[in-house]
């Protein structure tokens, strides 16, 4: 067998035919993690595709690193299911027990990402559960409270009583392992959330009305449940009231989904969104922000979700305006066209109408930009161009709300992989620090 090949490596493209960058195993599984639901279908990619290039790409990259990018899925880019996987390919090799036990007991946030990581191990099949597992699983363990074990105790193929029989994990004082003993026996006390009120059968309007006036609703859980609510004829007073109220974290996208559900309270979601924006740290100067509405971008992010990536880019199109000095937006499909940087849920409504919904050409998107008098140029995007991609003249990033195989924000951008409210103080660190740009 010939072993002296050439070292150039073959052209690659995107799935829409503009020339892409080769970049290093581990900025590929980036890419492939940082904006990924874990098996869930893409419009490029089949979601098992997706699963299998990043189970194959963890032996190629240093397990310190496949560690740490875990963490960061969990802590940065708030997904659950991903950094469980990351670290359940990362207990394949021999060796890496001590990252393995560090990251899952980093990741593991909930109780029920503790059966959710056996889960996955034994996707393909039961077999022993690796050493490095096992300390961080038992580690993990001893974070929750009884009342928390008891929210996530659930009669699933895998239980909670199931995980802590396999990994010994041993309790931090005797008030925990007699928690842990009700647990086993089935026997803790049901918390009062609204999730166990309405499964056992109790009034929806009045268990909805009681919780708010206990203010035991959470913003996230608050706006999930505002259809429900609405369904249920909760009295919009109390509704109104908790939208006064805080939200803490919550993403812009997240009220872009409520509207949708509950139109009537179009001007209470847009005031709580806009008070979660308004003490963020600015950005001095002009900023671009471009942000791809082609038809790739009307996907939605999984089975089960009614959000599209164009709604998660329009809300970091939000996110940008609020905090940058001089703001300028920019939509590219077909044509780049300029939109009003309105705050709040009108800017995202902007968005969504400013063309229609088709091709995909950045580069000449970018080619017009590059004109501008910006200091920054922030591109939202799926990295899936029609045509070649310029290097840009301003400051360039690019944010990545994909998990294709190539893209083309590579080289002299600043590449972002996945979506939250992190990325865009990342912006701002990185003009203030010294950090890597991929």
């Amino acid at each position: 067998m010939r072993t002296n090949r050439s070292s150039v490596l073959p052209p690659v493209k995107t799935h829409e035919g503009a020339p892409a960058r080769h970049i290093t195993p581990l900025q590929e599984l980036r890419r492939s993690a940082l904006s990924a639901l874990l098996f869930e279908d893409a419009f490029y990619e089949k979601g098992n595709k997706q699963a299998d290039r990043v189970a194959a790409l963890i032996p190629l990259c240093k397990p310190d690193a496949v560690a740490a990018l875990a963490v960061e899925c969990r802590d940065r880019m708030y997904l659950r299911h991903m950094p469980l996987f990351l670290v359940r390919e990362l207990a394949r090799t021999k060796g890496n027990g001590s990252f393995v036990a560090a990251a899952l007991e980093a990741c593991i946030q909930r109780p029920d990402e503790l059966t959710e990581y056996l889960a996955i191990y034994w996707k393909d099949g039961r077999k022993p559960v690796s050493a490095g597992s096992k300390r961080g699983l038992a580690r993990a363990f001893r974070k929750f409270s009884a009342e928390t074990l008891a929210k996530y105790d659930r009669a699933n193929a895998v239980k909670l009583r199931d995980v802590l029989r396999i990994v010994h994990s041993k309790p931090k004082n005797a008030e925990q392992a007699a928690e842990w003993k009700q647990m086993i026996a089935g026997e803790l006390p049901a918390p009062d959330t609204w999730e166990v009120a309405l499964s056992a059968g109790a009034n929806k309007r009045e268990t909805f009305e009681r919780l708010l006036k206990e203010r035991k609703l959470g913003g996230l859980a608050f706006l999930r449940n505002l259809r429900n609510m609405i369904a249920a004829q909760v009295d919009p007073a109390l509704m109104r009231e908790r939208f006064a109220g805080g939200f803490g974290k919550v993403l812009p996208f997240r009220f872009v989904s409520a509207v949708r559900h509950a139109p009537q309270f179009v001007r209470d979601l847009d005031g709580a969104m806009q008070r979660c924006l308004k003490d963020l740290p600015r950005i001095p100067g002009r900023t671009g922000v471009l942000v791809d509405v082609s038809g790739s971008m009307d996907v939605a992010l999984s089975s089960k979700s009614e959000m599209t990536r164009v709604d998660v880019s329009a809300g970091l199109a939000v996110l940008a305006s609020a905090v940058c000095e001089y703001p300028r937006v920019f939509t590219f499909s077909q044509n780049l066209v300029e939109v009003p940087p309105y705050a709040g849920l009108a800017l995202v409504e902007t968005i969504h109408r400013s063309q229609p919904h088709g091709s995909t050409y950045l580069g000449v998107s970018i080619e017009r930009l590059n004109k501008e008098p910006l200091d920054r140029l922030i591109v939202i995007t799926d990295e899936q161009s029609h045509d070649r991609v310029p290097n840009p003249t301003a400051k360039g990033y690019l944010i990545n709300v994909a998990n294709a195989q190539h893209g083309v924000g590579y080289g002299p951008w600043v590449h972002i992989d996945g979506w939250s409210e992190r990325v865009l103080d990342f912006v701002r660190e990185y003009e203030t620090s010294d950090l890597p740009t991929a």
